[in-house]
Formats: C-alpha cells, sequence, structure tokens
C-alpha cells in the first residue's frame, strides 16, 4: 500500500506544470508593437529579425505548452524589439526625422 501511495504521489507532483507566462507574453507583444511604430524592420533590421524571430518561437512552444522555453523566448522577443526601438529612434533622430 505504501508503494502505490508513494508512486500516486510522484505522479501529481511530477504533473505539477510551470504556469503559462502571459505577463511575458503580453510584454514581448506590446515592445514588437512599439518597434513596428518607429519601423523598426527599415532602421535596424538586425535586432527586428531577432524580435521577430524569438517571438514566433516562443508562440509556438507556448502553443505546445512548453511554458519554461516559451517564456525565456519572450523575454528575449522583447528585449530585441526594446534594441531594435531605441537603435531606430536614435538613428532617425541622427538623421533629423521627428517621430
Amino acid at each position: 500500500m505504501k508503494i502505490v501511495v508513494v508512486l500516486l504521489l510522484s505522479l501529481i507532483v511530477g504533473c505539477a506544470t510551470t504556469p503559462p507566462p502571459v505577463e511575458d507574453y503580453t510584454l514581448a507583444r506590446a515592445a514588437l508593437d512599439a518597434a513596428r511604430s518607429v519601423e523598426a524592420s527599415r532602421f535596424s533590421p538586425g535586432f527586428w529579425h531577432q524580435a521577430e524571430d524569438a517571438f514566433r518561437k516562443a508562440k509556438i512552444l507556448y502553443q505546445e505548452r512548453e511554458f519554461t522555453g516559451a517564456k525565456a523566448e519572450f523575454q528575449r522577443a522583447k528585449v530585441a524589439a526594446e534594441k531594435a526601438e531605441n537603435s531606430t529612434r536614435l538613428i532617425r533622430l541622427k538623421n533629423g526625422e521627428v517621430l
């Protein structure tokens, strides 16, 4: 009987999963939207591509319920999108463009 209880508890604990990274998803999407609004794909294509790629991977992992990996990719996407936005704003400012 003790073996059955131990196995049952192991199964229950082993099934505990990481909660969905909803906040990370939202922040990454907002950062991509902000970068898109300043035309980061045109002025900072390297960071923009990194952001899009990480966000795409994160969405796939999220749909597959691989929440730990999705969270890491959403965070990468957010950082890259913020770099793309900041880089674009700096480039456009140096060119005399008003945002």
